[in-house]
């Protein structure tokens, strides 16, 4: 099964994954307690050099946030009605730049490099943090990413090909079986290699 890595040689490829790892989280942190649209729009500047700087497309940016599209416009609408339009843009816009940083993180780390240096940066943390089974829940989780994405490919294709594209309920269905049917595999497989 494939992660979202996308092989390069650019610095930001080069970089330790624990570095790359703190550095979102301060990134994340300082987007959240910064509460002013011209910080996310600064973050947001940001993160397009950082995706320049991998020899990332636009298209990978792309790739990344149309999962989290319909989620982006119902924050959107939400803000809207609660509050206004300024108000609803700056947090729709202020997620996006998270997502999009997320994906940078992901997109220029191998899975399995980065599952490690969290593991080790637990175990440093402390001795009594489960470093070992929150490490195999987060490469789970960055796995279990692109397999929901090729999954609802398929399921977009052959509704489309049924001419039922148009219809949320008979892609959601289907995605949420396949996703939990997935899923008690997965969970299968670990319990017959005894781990806890």
């Amino acid at each position: 099964m494939s992660d979202l890595h996308v092989p390069g040689n650019s610095p930001v490829h080069r970089a330790r994954p624990g570095v790359k790892l703190a550095l979102l989280a301060v990134f994340c942190t300082a987007v959240f307690i910064l509460d002013d649209p011209l910080v996310t729009a600064m973050s947001g500047a940001l993160v397009a050099l950082g995706y320049a700087a991998a020899g990332l497309r636009p298209r990978h940016a792309w790739t990344s946030l149309r999962p989290a599209l319909w989620p982006l416009v119902i924050v959107f609408l939400a803000q809207l009605v609660l509050a206004d339009a300024g108000t609803a843009m700056f947090v729709t816009g202020r997620f996006a730049v998270l997502i999009l940083a997320a994906s940078l993180l992901t997109l220029t780390t191998r899975a399995v490099d980065l599952t490690d240096s969290l593991r080790v940066g637990l175990e440093r943390l402390s001795p009594r943090i489960p470093a070992d089974r929150i490490a195999l829940a987060v490469s789970l989780c960055l796995r279990f990413i692109p397999l929901v994405r090729t999954v609802l490919e398929d399921i977009r294709r052959a509704q489309w090909s049924r001419g039922l594209e148009r219809r949320p309920l008979a892609l959601l269905v289907p995605l949420i079986v396949r996703t939990l049917r997935t899923a008690d595999e997965m969970a299968e497989a670990i319990e017959a290699r005894s781990v806890e």
